[in-house]
């Protein structure tokens, strides 16, 4: 089969390869696939910034993919050929708490994921494709939609009377423009430019910051809200971010700490902390049972992914290189 792979750190480092395909073990599944999207995960790893020790063999990368069952294992009961699936990151992360060990076993690194022809997945770390999403919209699912899911839903049981900040217009902060919208929340999302703001106003968001015009941004979200501040907020800058986010924060509301494309360390203002008695949460995506149920109210609730590009197979280098310069929701390749 044909698939990309990571021989080395840098996209001069991806190379499209032969390589055998795979035969799916007594509890495994081999899938035919059909279209995967691409997170920061998946830059951060080919940029050599994302456990680099654990990341440094040869491995075809992508974390998320849809696709269809060519072909179950002996001892497989959930699913048959024919079925739709799509993947689930954390291949021993099923329900509960999260496992000490989950990464060693994450598809996309340091295991084989789904920019190929074919991929194996495990029986358990595998969900039904929503019957009512294309395979391009169901690939976008795993990781993106399931972070503000899993942050506003599963931790954060958000009402329809509290206030959502979201931060710019990448794939999680999209779905979680929609998902919050959705859930009758109100939603102030930031932004580097007016134009991308309309389109933000248009998925359900009520107010806009252009954070480009209005740095201290933070101000806005407390003049928005009557100097009460936002009850959620998704934090996917990092770096010093993290003290604007705490200003505009309602005293004991969530910050859900998501992404570090600004950097992995910050220095944080502890005053600030402690006197809106802040609940900060580490979110690193969530369990398969999530994803279900998310999938689930996706459907009850029409949610639809938001696509910027869909790229042919051949060009996943272009790919990568568009998610690097930035994207309006989600960067998917076609596989077939």
């Amino acid at each position: 089969m044909k698939a990309w792979q990571k021989q080395g750190i840098g996209l001069e480092n991806l190379k499209l390869v032969d390589i055998g395909t795979p035969k799916p073990g007594p509890k495994q599944l081999l899938v035919r696939v059909k279209a995967v999207s691409l997170n920061f995960r998946d830059k951060a790893i080919i940029d050599g910034i994302y456990l680099p020790d654990m990341m440094s063999k040869k491995f075809v990368p992508v974390s998320d993919a849809a696709g269809v069952i060519e072909e179950i294992g002996s001892e497989v009961t959930r699913f048959q050929a024919g079925d739709r699936v799509i993947s689930h990151l954390y291949t021993k992360w099923i329900e509960g708490a999260p496992n000490d060990n989950d990464a060693p076993y994450a598809i996309g690194g340091p295991n084989d994921g789904g920019l190929a022809e074919y991929m194996i997945l495990e029986e358990d770390a595998a969900v039904f494709t929503p019957s009512n999403l294309t395979d391009e919209e169901a690939s976008t699912l795993p990781i993106a939609a399931l972070t503000a899911w899993f942050s506003l839903v599963e931790y954060g049981n958000l009402q329809a009377d509290e206030t959502v900040l979201i931060q710019g217009t990448g794939g999680v902060s999209i779905f979680g423009v929609q998902i919050a919208a959705a859930l009758g929340a109100r939603v102030i999302a930031t932004t580097s430019s007016d134009a991308k703001g309309e389109r933000v106003k248009a998925l359900g968001a009520s107010d806009i910051i252009n954070y480009v015009t209005t740095p201290d941004w933070e101000k806005e979200v407390l003049k928005l809200t009557d100097g009460k501040g936002a009850q959620h907020i998704l934090e996917v800058v990092g770096g010093d971010s993290i003290n604007r986010s705490i200003d505009a924060l309602t005293p004991q509301g969530y910050i859900y700490i998501i992404g570090f494309l600004k950097s992995m360390m910050a220095e944080v203002n502890l005053f600030s902390l402690l006197s809106k008695q802040a609940k900060v949460q580490g979110i690193l995506v969530g369990h398969r049972q999530a994803l279900e149920k998310m999938n689930l109210a996706f459907d009850e609730y029409k949610i639809k992914p938001v696509i910027d590009t869909v790229y042919p197979f051949e060009q996943a280098i272009e790919a990568y290189k568009h998610l690097s310069s930035g994207a309006f929701g989600k960067i998917v390749i076609r596989i077939s």
